[in-house]
């Protein structure tokens, strides 16, 4: 969460730097005092990929070069976590090339896309092998029968929490995690006029709404979800998006409105419909909303 709030501060329209003061440096120190000699960045083994993953984000953002070795050995630690040969796990098996929380080996969706973003964030080489084999889980997450070579997939065009399983039934495709998988085919160097790309936006398009979670039981991850959306627009670098019904909507001034309504009085977001995923702390849910903010106003 620290990671997060910090990352919010620096990505912000003001820009804020460690030369503005203590609200920039107490947080990177405290991110600091927390790095491994394995090169994650943990208070605990709960947790290790997303919490590497979102600190050496926010360390990158700092623009300091002081922390580069810290952030090389994050990506080393992150790409390590990723399942493959070494692994036991063959380019056949279901969860090949997919990342999971670091203190067991069962990845999914939500950590490889946090992984990636990280990866991503702090350039890691773009012919590095992760990249590839990252695209082999992600693609082996989507129900799209044309690109996924499992046979649990159907053909909405929209991702699952991890190959041939969702937490809200079945193996349905919901909001977080296509836009989750969307930023990931992205970020792993796919081209926009990919057919995963392309499945994910007609997925997208026919489930555009930020009234909830699309496909998600209870609004969980809503705020989850708004963050995503806000990363795969951006990098999709789609100004509108046309609906199945012919409706143009700017994304920006949409999810800025939404957020708007839905901030409390002294400031946080909270999850009002469901506390599931942490979404009932305002730390996070907060921070996950202003860095939703910083790239609408990109």
């Amino acid at each position: 969460i620290t990671a997060l709030a910090l990352r919010a501060f620096l990505e912000s329209r003001r820009h804020y730097t460690e030369e503005d003061g203590p609200f920039i440096t107490r947080p990177v120190n405290y991110l600091l005092s927390h790095v491994k000699p394995d090169g994650s960045i943990s208070e605990s083994i709960n947790n290790r990929n997303y919490n590497t993953a979102v600190a050496i984000t926010a360390l990158k953002a700092t623009g300091n070069p002081a922390h580069d070795k810290v952030i090389e050995n994050g990506q080393k630690f992150l790409k390590g976590l990723q399942l493959d040969e070494q692994d036991g796990y063959m380019p056949e098996h279901k969860y090949y090339g997919g990342i999971g929380y670091g203190g067991d080996e069962r990845p999914d969706l939500s950590n490889a896309y946090l992984a990636i973003e990280a990866l991503k964030a702090t350039s890691l080489n773009p012919e590095d092998p992760v990249w590839d084999k990252a695209l082999v889980f992600i693609s082996r997450s989507q129900n799209n029968s044309e690109t996924n070579d499992l046979d649990w997939a159907k053909n909405d065009g929209g991702f699952a929490y991890m190959p041939g399983y969702s937490p809200h039934g079945d193996a349905v495709s919901y909001g977080g995690m296509t836009h989750a998988g969307l930023v990931g085919l992205l970020f792993a160097g796919i081209d926009k006029n990919d057919p995963r790309v392309k499945a994910a936006y007609e997925w997208i398009t026919a489930n555009y709404t930020l009234e909830e979670n699309p496909g998600a039981k209870h609004n969980q991850g809503l705020f989850y979800y708004y963050n995503a959306f806000a990363k795969s627009m951006t990098a999709l670098g789609e100004t509108e998006i046309t609906d199945s019904n012919g409706i143009k909507h700017n994304w920006r001034d949409d999810l800025a409105r939404k957020l708007l309504s839905l901030q409390n009085q002294d400031g946080s977001w909270v999850n009002r419909d469901s506390p599931r995923w942490w979404e009932g702390n305002k730390h996070l849910v907060t921070a996950w909303s202003v860095i939703a903010l910083n790239h609408v106003i990109r």
